[in-house]
């Protein structure tokens, strides 16, 4: 076992696990966030609105999850649902489930829409910018097809994620 006075590095060491100790996440939550381990959110109450809204697309979700690996964040609202796929606000892509079972992607914009790659990347950059801005909203944990995902259940990021969306796709 390390102790202070065994390594010079522990002066600085030491203090920060002691702090990160007794704040939430302990030492394993400071050497997750080093290692890039999935941050603890609390489950998802099953009465919570966000919960039953997730519900109402369930199938459509559970079709996303079995064919995307990538990490999902979704976002439910009353009329749609949008999910953030990969590692936002980094790498990540969008997509959203509307009128009970559709699901649109980015791919699916290119086709019906003809977008360019340029409104792409403009979408890309707002979402991102979004997300950012909504970085403290909280966060739950629910099982989709075996999987745990991220849920926001954030009226004023999705009144974001809507308003960037609207202005890029019309």
């Amino acid at each position: 076992m390390l102790s202070p006075e065994s390594c010079n590095c522990s002066r600085f060491f030491f203090p920060i696990l002691v702090a990160r100790r007794n704040h939430k996440g302990g030492v394993m939550g400071f050497l997750g966030n080093i290692f890039g381990a999935k941050p603890d959110y609390p489950t998802l109450d099953a009465s919570d609105p966000a919960a039953k809204y997730l519900e109402s697309v369930r199938p459509p979700l559970r079709k996303l999850a079995d064919e995307i690996k990538d990490p999902l964040e979704v976002v439910p609202s009353e009329d749609s649902v949008y999910i953030l796929i990969g590692k936002p606000p980094k790498n990540f892509g969008i997509a959203w489930i509307e009128e009970g079972d559709k699901i649109v992607n980015f791919k699916s914009l290119v086709e019906k829409k003809g977008l360019s790659t340029t409104s792409l990347q403009n979408l890309s950059e707002e979402l991102r910018k979004a997300y950012i801005a909504h970085q403290d909203k909280p966060r739950y944990v629910t099982k989709v097809s075996d999987r745990e995902i991220v849920v926001i259940p954030s009226t004023s990021l999705v009144d974001n994620i809507k308003g960037v969306v609207e202005k890029t796709v019309g």
